[in-house]
């Protein structure tokens, strides 16, 4: 009887039958061949200033001289708010902040003259009443029309005192606002909207001559210089 040996498996053996396994695994694969060289990661905003300096990549400041901010001030000197005309395409884009007034509607014009003095005489003369000197509601050229080129979006103030209003208008330019005053009146204007079937004091149908230039929005209680 032979004698019993043990018998070492042969590596020769061993070794193309792993190669021939990895070789089908490599043949299940994406035949794309890899590579060392590192993608780039896509833009992701997360609402934070980029390099420009805008919040939004898809929306950019007006450009320097494009726009203006205006100090708003009550007739004791007090800042009630701000006021920013800003360029946009072919017409102006008003907003206004202000606090510290009271509740409801209240006129708002660009007004003649950039000047805005407490207890001063309008340039026609008359008595005196706070930023009188102002003038009256702008118009640019020849314009006669009511509303005047220097009428806007009357602002609504909130029951808190505060409010904010964006408005536009295609009525004025920058160059033509340049220098004349932006007022707050106290009451609310009509823009000389009467129908007909109201009187004037003398018969004649439809709003006088003082309610068309006025909007009747009373006094005057808030004014800043445009640029």
């Amino acid at each position: 009887m032979a004698p019993f040996t043990t018998r070492r498996p042969s590596w020769r053996i061993v070794t193309p039958v792993l190669a021939v396994a990895v070789f089908g695994l490599a043949a299940c694969t994406n035949s794309q061949e890899s590579s060392d060289v590192k993608g780039t990661t896509p833009p992701v905003w997360t609402g934070t200033a980029g390099p420009s300096g805008a919040a939004n990549p898809s929306e950019s400041a007006a450009p320097a001289g494009d726009s203006v901010s205006v100090p708003l001030k009550d007739p004791s000197g007090q800042e009630v708010g701000k006021a920013t005309f800003a360029k946009s395409d072919d017409h102006l884009e008003l907003t206004v902040d202000v606090h510290g007034l009271q509740p409801g509607f209240h006129g708002l014009h660009i007004h003649q003259v950039g000047k805005c003095e407490p207890n001063s005489v309008a340039p026609a003369g008359g008595n005196p009443g706070n930023f009188l000197s102002a003038g009256g509601h702008l118009q640019v050229g020849d314009a006669h029309a009511m509303p005047a080129s220097g009428d806007l979006t009357s602002l609504e103030v909130r029951k808190d005192g505060s409010a904010h209003l964006v408005t536009t208008t295609d009525a004025v330019t920058l160059d033509q606002i340049s220098g004349k005053a932006l007022i707050i009146h106290a009451g609310e204007d009509n823009f000389a909207n009467i129908p007909n079937r109201y009187t004037q004091a003398n018969g004649t149908p439809g709003p006088d001559a003082e309610s068309q230039a006025t909007g009747d929005a009373g006094a005057r209680i808030a004014c800043g210089v445009i640029g």
